[in-house]
């Protein structure tokens, strides 16, 4: 099957761009990169309740999950902030995404938690410490020797 080819390469693909771009705004907040946070040019200050730990969540787990070490729990951790903000700032402004400003942090959210149960994908280095941990594939054994 040809799209069954394809699965696992897009999959990780996926993953990777979901991490890259959660990361980025991590970066953002805590650095004050790519514009800063919410685009004012400015970090987040440090210990600031609930944003600068959301975002070292952000950096952390982006990471992680970008890279696909950890991919699962790093995952499960990035939803649950995602599912936190969704939940506590902004379907207060609505019932739905679309009207609350929250459909990022949703797409956020289920994507992470597709992570969570799907894994990391073969492109991640999940796979590789699997690949290596697994021995290799056991040859025959060497004939015994033949006695007289």
């Amino acid at each position: 099957m040809t799209s069954q080819r394809y699965a696992g390469p897009v999959w990780s693909l996926f993953r990777i761009v979901v991490g890259l771009l959660f990361t980025c705004h991590g970066l953002a907040s805590l650095f004050g990169l790519f514009g800063g946070n919410r685009g004012t040019g400015e970090a987040i200050p440090v210990g600031t309740w609930p944003n600068w730990y959301a975002a070292v969540i952000q950096l952390v787990c982006g990471g992680l999950v970008l890279i696909g070490l950890f991919a699962r729990p790093a995952a499960v951790l990035a939803s649950g902030s995602m599912a936190y903000a969704y939940f506590v700032v902004h379907q207060q402004n609505g019932l739905l995404p679309i009207e609350n400003g929250g459909v990022t942090v949703a797409l956020y959210a289920w994507s992470f938690l597709a992570v969570a149960v799907l894994g990391a994908g073969p492109w991640s280095l999940d796979a590789l410490l699997a690949r290596r941990r697994t021995p290799a594939a056991k040859q025959a054994p060497e004939p015994a020797p033949a006695t007289a």
